[in-house]
């Protein structure tokens, strides 16, 4: 097996409140740590999509109630969701760590993530973020001016821009991190958006979809695996139709051909097939996989997901 692997956490690996966050966490540690176990180097990425909105929901609560506050801006919430959700998931990792007698270093990185101040996302806001809603709320919302778009099939979600990953300013952080042997956790929620003006960073009102920053990430790196987990197994073509086809191993070329057929879902599968495809074709020998947590090591084996290669 390849050595160096860069894992991008789905929601399902870290839950919808504080109390469903300790407890994911807790399994997917054991995922993580058994991976560590076969002498993988590992960097983690995650999602912020339900704790993001959580956070963001307060801090406009507090500014609507209290009015000597003002506005938080949403790269704020995003960083504040990367402190959380990391230390929970450092530390559930290190018990693991500990449990096992292995002395393995976790670290989590507060990331920046520049982007093009002039990306066209900025113009269609298609990132969902936040809790579900019912289509008479994202009504609501969109007669006051908050986009929202249907999800999936699950509900409805305020949307905003996410604009594509250019440069992860704290790249350097990482790979001394992992050099020394750590487990690092970065790029939280696609890392805090920032642009980059006459030397100063300054956030951008965006999300960086995790996948498309993971895949960045793993690129830099010169990582061997991309490992995107989510919901299911397997992606699929067809999905929840009576002729629904799961995908195992596929070429770079075929699972283009699928995206231009439209067989998967803007801001669910979609972004996950699209930055699989872009770390496959990166370099000769990378492959990129997509399946469940659970089915991580089985996935790195072969022995099951849907593994996208050149």
């Amino acid at each position: 097996m390849n050595k160096r692997v860069v894992i991008a956490l789905g929601g399902n690996a870290l839950g919808k409140d504080i109390d469903e966050q300790k407890v994911a966490v807790a399994k997917t540690a054991q995922v993580i740590v058994d991976l560590a176990q076969q002498g993988l180097e590992i960097v983690i990425t995650h999602g912020n999509g339900p704790q993001v909105g959580m956070i963001q929901d307060a801090m406009d609560n507090v500014v609507v109630r209290y009015k000597i506050y003002k506005q938080v801006p949403l790269p704020s919430s995003i960083a504040m969701s990367q402190g959380y959700i990391g230390i929970d998931l450092q530390n559930a990792i290190k018990y693991e760590l500990r449990r096992r007698n292995m002395d393995t270093k976790v670290s989590t990185i507060l990331s920046q993530v520049e982007v093009d101040k002039n990306d066209p996302a900025f113009q269609h806001p298609t990132k969902p973020i936040g809790r579900f809603m019912t289509k008479e709320e994202a009504e609501i919302n969109e007669a006051h001016g908050i986009p929202c778009m249907e999800d999936a099939g699950r509900g409805y979600r305020i949307v905003v821009a996410s604009p594509m990953p250019k440069r992860i300013r704290e790249l350097e952080t990482i790979k001394t991190l992992l050099a020394a042997g750590h487990i690092v956790i970065a790029c939280g929620g696609g890392g805090m958006p920032v642009i980059e003006e006459n030397g100063k960073l300054s956030g951008v009102n965006a999300v960086v979809d995790k996948d498309n920053v993971s895949c960045l990430l793993a690129q830099n790196l010169d990582a061997d695996r991309l490992v995107i987990l989510t919901a299911v197994e397997h992606a699929a073509l067809n999905y929840r139709k009576e002729n629904q086809v799961w995908l195992s191993d596929i070429s770079v070329e075929e699972a283009k051909k699928y995206v231009a057929e439209g067989h998967f879902a803007p801001g669910s599968m979609l972004p996950k097939v699209e930055a699989s495809i872009r770390f496959a074709e990166s370099k000769p020998g990378r492959r990129s996989l997509i399946t469940l947590l659970d089915k991580a090591s089985d996935g790195l084996a072969g022995k099951t997901g849907t593994v996208i290669t050149l």
